[in-house]
């Protein structure tokens, strides 16, 4: 089969996102595929072969690598030597449309909310996870709540927008302990847990700087615990227990930074819980494939729902491969079947 694998683009997650693509290239080729792996962003700018030549080039070694910080997106639009404001790089979509099928290894804008997805149903062209309206929905967690709060149960919860007008009054106004985190991102980037004012308003500025729409969370007290959806049923639960601090960008991406326990040492009635939780969500938001959820399960076995997410990562580090393993789904088998239950979807429209 002919697969393009998209990464990178030009999400604060790029670098997680280039490390997801580069792991599934490398496992598909493995498997005998015939893999072009591309950055959404760059396309094929700098490569001076055919397109088709880079069915079989290396895997750059950049792309391997996470850094322990997200990247200054200014500097890598400056880079694109193609100055054109499209967020698609040159040659990306006549490469897409000459495959079988394009594996989206995007995270977050660009990759997660559903522009991508609609561009390829326009182009004809087939690709992994869910369609356009579904990826869109769940990119919001405002929205994603408001659509899912009367299903599960999930922390009280505001969104505001953010301003150097407000920054102030919205300091003083919020409830104390609270989670600050942008509407439309993943990776925990810009996500704080503030207990004091001096705390929050340094998150509040911060979320100035991813666009200022931030939703304010209630902080509930519990066991951080992760579902994925794969194939229309929960995989095994994992648990994260940070070494220091919650699950941040840092945290995710550093190994050893936290203990992943999969499947979580949990009773059997919470895991029952959290799955058709997960389950729950992912059909009223109209998702297909695979996703994972996050919530936050407190003493009496309650699960919070938090946010999900439809493209999550497939790192060396990332959770689903960790949960599909504990279900006995090997990585390169994960990533076949993620392209063989995309292929029936995209049959179906979804």
């Amino acid at each position: 089969m002919k697969i393009v694998v998209l990464a990178g683009g030009l999400s604060p997650e790029r670098n997680v996102s280039l490390s997801s693509g580069a792991l599934v290239c490398q496992s598909l080729r493995d498997r005998g595929h015939q893999v072009a792996l591309v950055d959404l962003f760059y396309g094929l700018e700098g490569f001076d072969g055919a397109p088709e030549e880079l069915y079989g080039a290396p895997v750059p070694e950049s792309f391997k690598r996470v850094s322990r910080q997200a990247p200054d997106m200014a500097q890598v639009r400056r880079a694109r030597e193609d100055k054109s404001p499209s967020a698609i790089g040159p040659g990306v979509l006549d490469l897409c449309a000459g495959a079988d099928v394009v594996y989206l290894a995007l995270h977050g804008t660009c990759g997660e909310d559903g522009r991508i997805q609609a561009t390829l149903d326009l182009l004809g062209v087939p690709y992994t996870g869910s369609g356009c309206l579904g990826s869109a929905i769940a990119m919001d967690k405002d929205l994603t709540k408001r659509l899912v709060s009367h299903l599960v149960t999930t922390p009280r919860w505001e969104t505001v927008a953010v301003t150097r007008e407000n920054l102030e009054e919205l300091t003083g106004g919020t409830a104390l302990p609270v989670v600050v985190k942008p509407i439309d991102s993943g990776s925990s980037i810009g996500v704080y847990i503030a207990n004091t004012r001096e705390e929050l308003r340094h998150a509040l500025a911060e979320s100035i700087q991813l666009g200022g729409r931030t939703v304010l969370e209630q902080y509930i007290r519990g066991r951080e615990i992760q579902v994925a959806v794969l194939d229309g049923r929960a995989l095994p639960s994992i648990e994260i227990i940070p070494k220091q601090g919650f699950y941040d960008y840092e945290n995710k991406y550093q190994p050893g930074a936290a203990i992943e326990v999969c499947p979580a040492e949990i009773p059997a009635e919470w895991e029952t819980k959290l799955g058709d939780a997960a389950l729950t969500v992912f059909q009223a938001i109209g998702l297909s494939v695979y996703a994972r959820a996050d919530f936050i399960v407190t003493e009496d076995g309650t699960p919070y729902f938090l946010e999900i997410n439809t493209l999550p990562g497939m790192t060396p580090t990332s959770l689903v491969p960790q949960e599909a393993a504990a279900a006995g789904i090997d990585y390169p088998t994960l990533c076949e079947l993620i392209i063989e239950k995309s292929l029936e979807a995209r049959k179906g429209g979804m």
